[in-house]
Parts: C-alpha cells; structure tokens; sequence
C-alpha cells in the first residue's frame, strides 16, 4: 500500500529529514504502534524493518523507549525451553 502525506515545508525544514529518511521515519511508527498495540508479533516487525535478529529489534525497540510484549506466558515457555536445553546438556555430557 502506498499512502501520500502532505506535510507543511515548515515541518519538513525543522525535522531536517529528507523524503527518503522520512518515509522509513513513518514506516518505523507504523510498526512501532502496531506493535505497542498488539497487532503484530515482534517477528513481523522485525521482518518489516528488516532486521535480521530479535536482538537487533529489541536495540531498536529500547532506543525509542518500546515495552516489549513479553507475558508470564513467554517466560514460561522460556523456562521450559531452558529446562530442556539443560536435560539436553547433562545427557551429552553422560
């Protein structure tokens, strides 16, 4: 989809930005709020932004000061994943 916002010159000349930082601007905000609102994961707006790792999304989330969606759900799968990975290790090591 492409969408075309008229912005006054006086805007354009105090945000020092050209077309092409602005138009990554407007699509960081979409994601941004669209994530802050839940309607897509972190894996969508990383593939959006065109990150290549989480860790790289995050970064980005934190310098614009974005709470990451993360729920006791996540941490208790994180638990579990971290369970198995230590049952995995202690049966290499036997």
């Amino acid at each position: 989809m492409q969408i075309t916002i008229e912005i006054p010159d006086t805007l354009a000349h105090q945000l020092q930005i050209n077309s092409e930082d602005l138009e990554r601007k407007m699509l960081e905000l979409c994601v941004i709020e669209a994530y802050r609102t839940a309607r897509i994961s972190s894996g969508k707006a990383r593939e959006l932004l065109g990150f290549e790792t989480q860790l790289e999304l995050d970064t980005f989330f934190k310098e614009r000061s974005v709470d990451l969606n993360y729920d006791l759900s996540d941490l208790q799968q994180d638990l579990e994943t971290l369970e198995t990975l230590h049952q995995e290790e202690n049966l290499a090591q036997t």
